[in-house]
């Protein structure tokens, strides 16, 4: 009896993970954060963080009904992968019908949310970016590798989402943060996609290590991407929306990352675009921290929408 009942406890446990990881928690949570910061950089000195998290929340729901959603459209390619062949939907754990269920409710929560507690825009965008992510993306994967591109503009928009969410408005610390989580996301992602290119190309996927001719252009267009994002990360601090301690921290990070990218770019191999990626998981919450924290930014915020 007690042998049944400790199976049946592992059963609902294994059945809460595979919820849980239909919505990729661990996007989720970088989401959250850096709506987060979105929220707190549009209201100044003084954040009501209750308000700020619960405007994350909604933007994450938004998102985690992306990623469950896009997991119900790339189950036969996640079949095939070796990363994803156990996401729950793939294996069978989870019914398709039931997904889409769960995404739609998410969906529904995170979009309503933000329009009834916080402002029409807000919504709007939320939309857009799910509309952009699940509908445009997700089927570009097996048609062009400029899906990469098409990806980074729902990648970049949790802080854009979190600032309209409490400032009813964009500003420029929204524009700031948008910019630098676009660019920042191009050697994140061509690591990633190097990493796992047998992978992909086994899928279908059009991701640019897995075509043919894509390797060295893959660490090249990393290289690029990380050098411009050092003027992206610049932009607040050259037009006075940062103290000059946010332009050292971010030109620093930036050199750093793009050395990385450089070393990528010089011996294409897997230490070096594992050395990309680690700088990468770095580089976002630094650098997002420095404006989080910085005194000039959250009156620059005040002063960016009025």
């Amino acid at each position: 009896m007690k042998v049944r009942t400790a199976h049946a406890q592992e059963r609902e446990r294994g059945r809460i993970s595979d919820w849980i990881t239909l919505t990729k928690p661990r996007i989720g949570s970088f989401i959250f954060l850096a709506a987060l910061i979105g929220g707190a950089l549009a209201s100044g000195a003084e954040v009501p963080w209750a308000y700020a998290c619960e405007a994350a929340f909604y933007v994450t729901c938004a998102a985690a009904a992306g990623s469950a959603l896009n997991q119900v459209l790339e189950r036969d390619t996640d079949r095939r992968m070796l990363r994803t062949c156990d996401r729950p939907v793939a294996a069978g754990r989870i019914r398709m019908r039931d997904a889409i269920l769960f995404g739609s409710t998410l969906a529904v929560l995170g979009v309503a949310g933000l329009a009834l507690r916080f402002n029409l825009l807000a919504a709007l965008l939320a939309c857009a970016t799910l509309f952009a992510y699940v509908a445009v993306y997700t089927p570009l994967k097996r048609v062009s590798t400029l899906n990469t591109v098409v990806g980074a503009l729902p990648g970049a928009s949790p802080p854009l989402l979190g600032y309209v969410a409490l400032a009813g408005s964009t500003g420029r610390w929204a524009w700031a943060l948008f910019a630098l989580i676009f660019v920042w996301q191009f050697p994140h992602f061509l690591a990633i996609a190097w990493l796992h290119r047998e992978d992909y190309a086994r899928a279908g996927l059009r991701m640019l290590p897995s075509v043919p001719g894509g390797l060295g252009v893959a660490s090249r267009s990393a290289l690029v991407y990380s050098l411009a994002l050092i003027p992206v990360a610049l932009v607040p601090a050259v037009c006075g929306d940062a103290s000059a301690l946010y332009g050292l921290g971010a030109l620093l990070a930036s050199l750093v990352y793009a050395a990385a990218a450089l070393r990528f770019a010089w011996r294409e191999d897997a230490r070096n675009a594992r050395l990309v990626l680690y700088v990468s998981l770095v580089y976002l919450p630094l650098v997002m921290g420095l404006a989080l924290f910085d005194p000039v930014a959250r009156g620059a915020s005040v002063l960016a929408h009025g």
